[in-house]
């Protein structure tokens, strides 16, 4: 009987250490992120961004740094969207295992809070059928990625995402031989081929290791990345800082006229792969790379 009380005491214990999270704060966050990221550009970016203008050595290189520098000021100030593109949602939720969410569906609160702010925030519902190429007026459904971590808050990103830079996205299956330098290889292969496509000053996300859906996912995510975070493996910090150097010395620059600024930021993030090979998927963002970030 002893036993029987201790058991359920336990039991009222872990309860009362579950957090309980409603949707609608879930849906009210999303639906500010979505706003929020498709207006102000986030701290990191405009840092780097600023910084850029100094750094361009070309006369029209410059001329056009400032154009987007008065453009992301006006917007900012205004209210007015930095890109008439205003992308397709992609969420990435990390969520504590000490949380209980009440009130609905997950995957549904953060698709209403995208509804909700592309509607509201009256941005452009970029989404269709693939096929039928019919659009859902509301720019939903998200792209999301789930993650389940240690604690009890909410960690979410909201990146919209152009399609004039998702489109110059590259897989590369290489060999295990390839190594570093055919690593090396594919990212400037896949920045060449953007050319002034993905509305440079790019900042360049690559993903490493995995399988074809892990680099992919690990490309995409490096984008949103803090550019004042640098990753904890040396290697990879040098291979960051190369990569930066060696397409900036491409000479597409802003807008893709020419200059010294290609490249704002190359990210980078590795996984464990396979003994029989090497994947490197190369995710590239136009100048302003939008994101916005929150803990509930």
């Amino acid at each position: 009987m002893i036993k029987k009380d201790r058991i359920r005491g336990d039991r009222r214990e872990e309860k009362n250490m579950i957090r309980t999270v409603r949707t609608e704060e879930i849906i009210k966050s999303i639906k500010e992120m979505c706003i929020e990221a498709n207006h102000v550009l986030s701290k990191d970016m405009e840092e780097v961004f600023f910084k850029s203008v100094e750094q361009e050595k070309s006369d029209l290189g410059r001329q056009i740094l400032f154009q987007l520098k008065e453009n992301l000021e006006i917007a900012a100030e205004d209210m007015i969207p930095i890109c008439q593109d205003t992308g397709m949602a992609v969420i990435f939720i990390k969520i504590g295992q000490d949380i209980h969410i009440e009130g609905g569906n997950l995957t549904d609160a953060i698709n209403q809070g995208v509804r909700e702010g592309y509607i509201e925030g009256y941005l452009r519902k970029s989404v269709v059928e693939p096929v039928e190429r019919i659009n859902t007026k509301d720019n939903t459904p998200a792209v999301i990625h789930y993650e389940v971590v240690a604690g009890d808050q909410i960690d979410i990103t909201v990146a919209p995402k152009g399609f004039g830079s998702e489109n110059m996205s590259r897989v590369f299956m290489l060999k295990p031989a390839d190594g570093i330098e055919g690593i090396k290889d594919a990212i400037l292969t896949a920045v060449k081929d953007a050319g002034p496509n993905a509305c440079p000053p790019m900042v360049v996300g690559v993903g490493i290791g995995g399988t074809f859906e892990k680099c992919t996912q690990m490309a995409k995510h490096a984008l949103t990345r803090d550019l004042n975070e640098k990753p904890s493996i040396p290697y990879v910090r040098e291979l960051e800082s190369e990569m930066l150097e060696k397409i900036n010395k491409l000479g597409i620059g802003p807008g893709g006229l020419g200059g010294s600024v290609t490249a704002l930021a190359v990210n980078i993030e590795t996984y464990p792969t396979h003994i029989a090979g090497l994947p490197v998927a190369v995710n590239i963002c136009c100048h302003v790379n939008r994101h916005a970030h929150r803990i509930i």
